[in-house]
């Protein structure tokens, strides 16, 4: 039988500089959506680590969806559940009343409209004070952190032009349109940071 889980260098690398961050951000229980959960690596090892929340991976590619269900199979956790077809873009999620939203390097491998459709998305989902974590590269004032941004972007941009780096007010004054407050940014390994936002109470 073929072994479908697949395999990223980037999330073996970040996976526990963001579990740190996941820690003090999330609450100790509760049901959390990851989207855009790519290989299932992060889910299982986040899972494992938080054994609190329930996790629920999603992904719009199918294949990522094998690698996912592969993954969840092999580790066999109790708090972790098979993955969602989930495109932020469609109106119906599958799921409501969430603790937090956990997306991790999808919006700059993706058009603008979906950082919008995840920050509208999470803002109707999210219970109050629920948590919408973000992780990736971002300018800052406009300007990229570190040369390698610059050309990661360039190269996002030979693939899809409507890829790119985000500038982080950018994503920040989306949360709040969306009664997401940016309460924390945390730099991270390798040019990258962490957003925590938390839904307003109403």
């Amino acid at each position: 039988m073929t072994d479908a889980r697949q395999h990223s260098p980037s999330a073996e690398r970040n996976r526990e500089p963001i579990l740190a961050v996941l820690r003090d951000a999330l609450p100790a229980s509760g049901r959390v959506l990851e989207i855009a959960s790519g290989t299932g690596e992060h889910a299982v090892c986040f899972a494992g680590a938080l054994p609190g929340l329930d996790w629920q991976p999603s992904d719009a590619d199918p294949d990522a969806r094998a690698s996912i269900a592969a993954w969840t199979a092999h580790a066999g956790l109790a708090n972790l559940r098979a993955p969602l077809a989930l495109d932020v873009h469609q109106p119906d999620w599958g799921v409501d009343a969430l603790d937090a939203v956990v997306c991790i390097n999808m919006i700059h491998i993706s058009p603008w409209s979906a950082a919008q459709a995840l920050f509208d998305g999470a803002g109707r989902r999210l219970v109050d004070g629920g948590v919408l974590f973000l992780y990736g590269p971002y300018k800052r004032g406009g300007v990229h952190t570190a040369p390698s941004n610059e050309a990661f972007e360039q190269w996002l941009k030979s693939r899809d032009e409507q890829w790119g780096v985000r500038d982080m007010e950018a994503v920040v004054a989306l949360g709040e349109t969306a009664g997401l407050v940016c309460e924390q940014v945390v730099a991270m390994p390798a040019n990258n940071f962490s957003l925590v936002f938390r839904k307003r109470s109403q």
